[in-house]
């Protein structure tokens, strides 16, 4: 189980977001894989935290982009009709799945 977790949570945020961007946007799954790898640039709100890090905190519901408002915040994004902004907006709530899954995992191992 301890090598599970950090496998499973960096695979989610690293490697899916290419799988994703090739399923949906095969014809520049590239750009796209990119975009929805950048939509984890919403841990930068992990520097509003002290500690910054710590490895028993759940993200969901702590920093302000892992919250249901941005989570609303991203859902609507997926209404604008341009790909690149629905990439971003799915990367985001991608990226807020990994994080819940995460949490998960850390209540179960306790």
């Amino acid at each position: 189980m301890t090598f599970l977790q950090p496998f499973l949570h960096y695979a989610g945020h690293l490697l899916a977001p290419f799988a994703i961007a090739w399923l949906l946007w095969r014809e520049r799954w590239k750009q796209a894989g990119l975009l929805v790898l950048a939509a984890n640039l919403i841990d930068l709100d992990h520097l509003l935290a002290d500690p910054v890090f710590d490895p028993d905190r759940c993200s969901i519901g702590f920093h302000p982009l892992h919250g249901w408002e941005a989570a609303l915040v991203y859902c609507a994004l997926l209404a604008v009709p341009r790909w690149w902004v629905r990439a971003l907006a799915l990367g985001c709530l991608w990226h807020l799945g990994v994080d819940a899954m995460d949490c998960g995992m850390q209540r179960w191992r306790m």
